[in-house]
C-alpha cells in the first residue's frame, strides 16, 4: 500500500513526508479555512478559532449589502406585480379573472395610477414615517429634533434671563399671529355649513330633475351655475373679504383662506364624482337616482382626504393614545416654529431693512435664510402632511393614510411634486390633468402639465397673498420657472444619487430665496411708509425702494 511504501522509504532520522492522497488534499486547503488543530495537550488552538471567526463575520458583512439588495428587488417585484393584478382585477367588466396576466398587461397596469372608470383607489395603509418611526436609527433623527428645539429654548431663556434679569415667558408673537380668533371661528363655521347645505342640495335638486327634465341641457346649466356662483362669491369672494376686512393677523388669514381651498376643492370633488354616475344611470334607464347620504358627503368633508368616495376603507377601533400624540406633536412643531423666528430670523431682517441695498447683502441673507428655511420646511410636512392628517384619520377611522410617499429620497422634481403632498396632488391630478386631456385629448399632455403647474402655482401665490397682505409673487416665479424647467430637466430617468443631491440642493436655496425676499418685504412694510394708492401698494413691492427713503 501506499503508506507501507512510504514506511519503507523513509530513511532513519529523516524529516521527509510522505504524499498521500489525504496530505496532498490538506495541502491545498489555505491556512486559514482549515479546521482548528489540537495542540499535544489536547487544547483547541483559540487564536485560531478567533481569527476564522472574525473572517467569517467580515466575509458574511461583505455579503450583506448584496444579498438584502436582491431579496429587496424580489420583494418590490413581487409587490409591484401584486398592486398591479389587483388594479387589473378592478378594472376588469368580467366576472372572472384569468389565471395569469401577460407582462405587457402587468407594465400597463403598473404604469397607470389607477383604472380610468374608477379613478384613485384607496386601502387600507398606515404612513409612512410610522413605520419608519419602528427602525431605531430613524427614530435617533427624530429625538435630535427634539434635542434643537430644547436648545433653541435654552438659548432664548438664557438671552432673556442676561438681557432682562429674569426669565421671560412671554409667546408675544405666537398671541399676535393667531390674534382675533373669535372671528376665524365664525368664518370657518360660516364656510362649513354653507358647503354642508349648499353643494349638496344643488346636487340633490338637479338630479331629481334631470330624469324627467324635457331641456336636460338648460337644466343642468342653470344648477351647474349656482354651484359656480356658489364657489366663486359664496367661497371664494366671502371669506377673502373678513380677512382682508377685518385684518386678520397672518395665522390666522391662513387658518381661513386654506380652509376656504380646501372646501372648494372639497365641493368639487363631490359634484365630479357624482354627476357621472347619475348620467350614466339616466342613459341606463334605471328606476332609481344614485343620491349619496348627507351622512356619507359630511364625512368626506371632515375626512383627510380631497377624493370623495361613498364609502373608505375603516379601521375598526380608535386610538386615542395615538390621537393626543399627533395633536401633541403638532403642538411641539408650532412651538418649534415660534422660537426658530425668534432666534434665526426676528434678529437679522429688521436691520436689513435698514441698509441699503447690495448684491452682497442679498446673497448673505439667502443663505442665512437657509437653515430656518428647511426647518419650517420639515415642519409643515411633519406637523400638517404627518400628524395633523393622521389625527384626523385616526378619529375617523380612516384607514388609507398614504397622505405622502418617500419625497426624500426623490431623483428627479416629476417624482417629488407626485410624492410630497399625495393629498392635493391626487386631485389635480383627477380633476385638473386628467379632466385636461378627456377634453383636449391625450396629445396635449405637456399643455395640460403646464395647466397643472399654473393652477397650483396661482393658488399658492393667491394664498401667501391674502395672507402677508401683499403681492410679491416670489414663490409663483420659482414654481412657474425653475419648478417647471426642474420638471422636464429632473424627470424620471434621473436615478442616481447625484440627482438626489441635486435635488435636496436646490430645494434648501429655494427655502432660503423664499424666507428671504419674503421676511424682507414683509419689514419694509412696518419700517417705510406707503408712497402709492393701496391697490398700487398692495402689488408694488416696498423693499425695492425702502432702502434708498431710510
Amino acid at each position: 500500500m501506499a503508506g507501507e511504501d512510504c514506511v519503507r522509504k523513509r530513511q532513519p532520522g529523516s524529516t521527509t513526508t510522505c504524499k498521500t492522497p489525504e496530505n496532498e488534499e490538506s495541502q491545498r486547503i489555505p491556512e486559514s479555512e482549515r479546521p482548528p488543530q489540537n495542540s499535544s495537550n489536547g487544547w483547541v488552538d483559540v487564536d485560531h478559532v478567533i481569527t476564522r471567526k472574525m473572517q467569517l463575520i467580515a466575509e458574511a458583512e461583505q455579503l450583506k449589502p448584496a444579498f438584502m439588495k436582491e431579496v429587496d428587488s424580489h420583494f418590490t417585484e413581487f409587490v409591484n406585480s401584486l398592486v398591479a393584478k389587483s388594479a387589473l382585477l378592478d378594472s376588469s367588466s368580467s366576472s372572472s379573472f384569468p389565471a395569469s396576466c401577460s407582462e405587457k398587461e402587468l407594465h400597463k397596469a403598473k404604469t397607470l395610477r389607477a383604472p380610468p372608470e374608477h379613478g384613485k383607489i384607496f386601502t387600507a395603509r398606515r404612513s409612512l414615517l410610522d413605520e419608519l418611526f419602528e427602525v431605531s436609527h430613524i427614530r435617533t433623527i427624530y429625538h435630535m429634533f427634539i434635542a434643537l428645539l430644547i436648545v433653541f429654548i435654552l438659548s432664548t431663556l438664557l438671552v432673556d434671563f442676561i438681557d432682562e434679569g429674569r426669565l421671560v415667558l412671554g409667546f408675544d408673537l405666537l398671541v399676535f399671529v393667531f390674534g382675533k380668533f373669535p372671528i376665524v371661528f365664525c368664518t370657518w363655521l360660516c364656510m362649513f355649513s354653507a358647503t354642508v347645505i349648499i353643494p349638496y342640495n344643488l346636487f340633490v335638486w338637479w338630479a331629481q330633475g334631470y330624469s324627467s327634465s324635457t331641456h336636460r341641457t338648460i337644466h343642468s346649466f342653470f344648477y351647474g351655475m349656482l354651484f359656480t356662483l356658489f364657489q366663486t362669491a359664496g367661497l371664494g369672494f366671502g371669506p377673502t373679504y373678513i380677512a382682508i376686512s377685518y385684518a386678520l393677523p397672518p395665522a390666522s388669514r391662513f387658518i381661513v383662506i386654506l380652509e376656504q381651498v380646501r372646501l372648494v376643492m372639497k365641493a368639487h370633488s363631490f359634484v365630479r364624482e357624482n354627476v357621472p354616475r347619475v348620467l350614466s344611470s339616466v342613459k341606463d334607464k334605471s328606476s332609481t337616482v344614485p343620491i349619496p347620504r348627507i351622512s356619507q358627503y359630511l364625512y368626506f368633508l371632515f375626512a383627510p382626504t380631497l377624493i370623495y368616495r361613498d364609502s373608505y376603507p375603516r379601521n375598526p377601533t380608535i386610538r386615542w393614545s395615538y390621537v393626543a400624540t399627533k395633536f401633541a406633536q403638532v403642538l411641539g412643531s408650532l412651538f418649534y416654529a415660534y422660537y426658530i423666528f425668534v432666534r434665526l430670523c426676528i434678529p437679522q431682517f429688521p436691520n436689513i431693512s435698514r441698509e441699503a441695498f447690495s448684491l452682497r447683502a442679498l446673497v448673505l441673507c439667502i443663505f442665512n435664510s437657509i437653515l430656518p428655511g428647511v426647518l419650517i420646511f420639515f415642519l409643515v410636512f411633519f406637523a400638517f402632511l404627518h400628524c395633523w392628517l393622521n389625527a384626523f384619520a385616526e378619529m375617523l377611522r380612516f384607514a388609507d393614510r398614504m397622505f405622502y410617499k418617500d419625497w426624500w429620497n426623490s431623483t428627479s422634481y416629476a417624482n417629488y411634486y407626485r410624492t410630497w403632498n399625495v393629498v392635493v396632488h391626487d386631485w389635480l391630478y383627477y380633476y385638473a390633468y386628467r379632466d385636461f386631456l378627456w377634453f383636449f385629448g391625450k396629445k396635449s399632455k405637456a399643455a395640460a402639465m403646464l395647466s397643472v403647474f399654473t393652477i397650483s402655482a396661482a393658488v399658492h401665490e393667491y394664498v401667501l397673498s391674502i395672507c402677508f397682505g401683499f403681492f410679491y409673487p416670489v414663490l409663483f416665479c420659482l414654481f412657474m420657472c425653475f419648478g417647471m424647467v426642474f420638471n422636464f430637466i429632473l424627470n424620471d430617468r434621473r436615478k442616481g444619487p447625484i440627482w438626489n443631491v441635486i435635488m435636496w440642493t436646490s430645494l434648501f436655496l429655494g427655502q432660503g430665496v423664499i424666507i428671504c425676499l419674503y421676511s424682507q418685504e414683509w419689514y419694509a412694510r412696518q419700517s417705510c411708509p406707503a408712497e402709492n394708492s393701496p391697490f398700487l401698494d398692495y402689488l408694488k413691492p416696498r423693499s425695492w425702494s425702502c432702502h434708498v427713503k431710510m
